[in-house]
């Protein structure tokens, strides 16, 4: 009775200490304790930042790097007075926002403030100036909220309970369907997997919940019907409730598998749930905005569903087969799941590596993004818990982990508690931007533009080229009469040349947006002092062409 005791003991105290794990990774979720930064990236606008233009314009566009969602009332236009000039609804073209300005406002400063939500379901906050006439003071917008820090840490950690129950349910379930042996209680299982049952859905709730806040600015509480409303309309709210629907009909399979009585129909329905209820991770992160979402979506389901399979059947191993199960039954067991185990880190690596590739895009991006350095930093962890369970097989190859399974179970400690860092990583991961946008922000910020204004006897046109570097740029032309007064267009062409290093005028294609606004994309290759022809045609007869030098770095 006393061994038994002792045994108990030592269960318990392992339990606290992985419990203490667990809390201790609730901390580390906790530090980066602000605002989550947005996943898309705005790459243009009209008119640009800074720019001072001779007459009002009667529209903003904004455009992203990715597809953006509206956040009612959070689209902004100020004048130099606080008044808002943006008149009706802001119109959303996937990545391009235009915004309806009244051009009847006071001459200075204006604040442009928008927040909307990036495919991935992060919310994309931010705001610029530009002036009409001459600077002034600028406007403030203090209606734009911004998210609490708390709810950044809330979503964090509700990601995090959301994997643990992943874990907790998937391994569980799997193991008591193929390898628990009939003569073995039930319970004890059962118990941890209805935990993971019952924190993924609560996850789940909470990820809807938190899902407003985060999305509008504002407080825990700060939640609306039409929010809600909004955010359950979203992709990211229909996979969610996807994913509650099939909890529902999970519930009702599981209880004949955990009673060991369930039949091959109900293993098969429970599997085909199983496989569908992981692709709603991916599908509401970052991999539906991945500029291939087939294969991220899918890699990325691979990805989780290996680390649940992996690590749940590790729990099961460390806290029921090593101690319960006899010499015979282990030495039937532990070769069967090593090869789950070697299958389930195989292809747990292989997708991450893929995945990481993907969201990286450049070795750059690797070192100078947090996104890239958290990627080291879980590379380094999951070197070590390869090294583990490397160790762990030799047991198993040896037979030792069946003769000492004290050895087996340090090991198996050793490896969960490593891996309970690397899924900290994993929810830390999920509301960082990816290294690939992480970067494209970084050069957005860092890129130039170029504005000018050139005259001719009929008119003026405003030239604005961005980001005024090789690649892509964007084009935008405004005409003006000689007393600053919108000047309706019949036709737009232009060319663009470099004539010091032989290229001849390439034509750049001009689509008008307004009578007196026209924008067109062209890619300079080469930097060089670039010269840029424009002719405009006011009438039938009457048409003049102006010439514009612009840096292009």
């Amino acid at each position: 009775m006393s061994r038994m005791t002792a045994a108990q003991r030592s269960w318990v105290s392992r339990a606290g200490a992985m419990l203490g794990l667990l809390l201790a990774m609730f901390a580390l979720l906790l530090g980066p304790a602000s605002p989550a930064s947005a996943h898309a990236v705005l790459v243009s606008s009209s008119p640009v930042a800074d720019a001072v233009l001779p007459s009002a314009p009667t529209e903003v566009v904004l455009t992203f790097s990715e597809g953006v969602r509206n956040v009612p009332d959070k689209i902004r236009v100020l004048a130099p007075d606080g008044a808002r000039v943006d008149r009706g609804e802001p119109v959303f073209d996937g990545a391009v926002v235009t915004i309806p300005v009244d051009p009847g406002g006071p001459r200075g400063t204006y604040l442009v403030s928008y927040r909307v939500i990036s495919a991935d379901s992060h919310p994309v906050a931010g705001g610029y100036t530009y002036s009409v006439g001459a600077p002034s003071s600028p406007p403030t917008d203090t209606e734009n909220d911004t998210v609490d820090p708390a709810i950044t840490a809330a979503v964090a950690v509700g990601k995090y309970l959301g994997y643990a129950g992943l874990v907790l349910l998937v391994g569980p379930v799997l193991v008591l369907s193929l390898l628990w042996p009939q003569r073995l209680d039930r319970r004890g299982p059962a118990r941890l997997v209805w935990t993971g049952f019952g924190l993924v859905t609560a996850a789940t709730l909470i990820g809807i919940w938190l899902q407003v806040p985060y999305t509008t600015g504002g407080g825990l509480f700060s939640i609306s019907g039409s929010a809600l409303s909004d955010v359950l309309a979203s992709t990211f709210g229909a996979v969610l409730l996807v994913r509650l629907g099939i909890l529902v009909a999970a519930a009702i399979l599981l209880r004949p598998v955990l009673r060991g009585n369930a039949g091959r129909a109900d293993h098969i329905l429970l599997a085909v749930l199983g496989v569908a209820g992981l692709f709603t991770w991916p599908l509401a992160g970052h991999s539906a905005a991945s500029p291939v979402p087939a294969v991220s979506v899918l890699v990325d389901a691979v990805h989780v569903g290996s680390m649940a399979v992996w690590l749940g059947g590790l729990l099961m191993l460390v806290a029921f087969l090593l101690r319960r199960a006899d010499e015979r039954e282990l030495g039937a067991i532990l070769p069967i799941w090593s090869r789950w185990a070697a299958v389930a880190v195989s292809a747990l690596l292989l997708a991450g590596v893929v995945q990481a590739l993907i969201e990286v895009a450049t070795p750059s991006a690797l070192i100078d993004t947090t996104y890239g350095r958290l990627i080291i930093a879980k590379v380094v962890l999951f070197g070590l818990v390869i090294g583990v369970a490397a160790y762990s097989r030799r047991l198993v190859q040896r037979r030792l982990a069946t003769e000492q399974p004290g050895r087996m179970r340090r090991a198996v400690w050793t490896e969960l508690g490593v891996t309970a860092l690397i899924l900290a990583i994993s929810a830390v991961l999920v509301q960082t931007p990816p290294g690939r946008t992480a970067e494209a922000n970084d050069g957005a910020a860092g890129a130039g533009f170029f504005s000018t204004t050139l005259t001719s006897n009929l008119l003026s046109v405003e030239v604005e080229v961005d980001p005024a570097g090789t690649g892509s740029n964007s084009i935008h032309l405004y005409a003006y009469t000689a007393d600053n007064k919108p000047q309706p267009v019949v036709e737009w062409t232009g060319t663009a040349a470099l004539p010091s290093k032989g290229v001849e005028p390439i034509e750049i294609p001009l689509l008008p947006l307004t009578d007196n606004h026209a924008t067109g994309e062209i890619n300079l290759p080469t930097a060089g002092e670039w010269q840029l022809r424009f002719t405009v045609r006011i009438s039938d007869i009457d048409q003049a062409t102006v010439t514009a030098t612009v840096p292009i770095n």
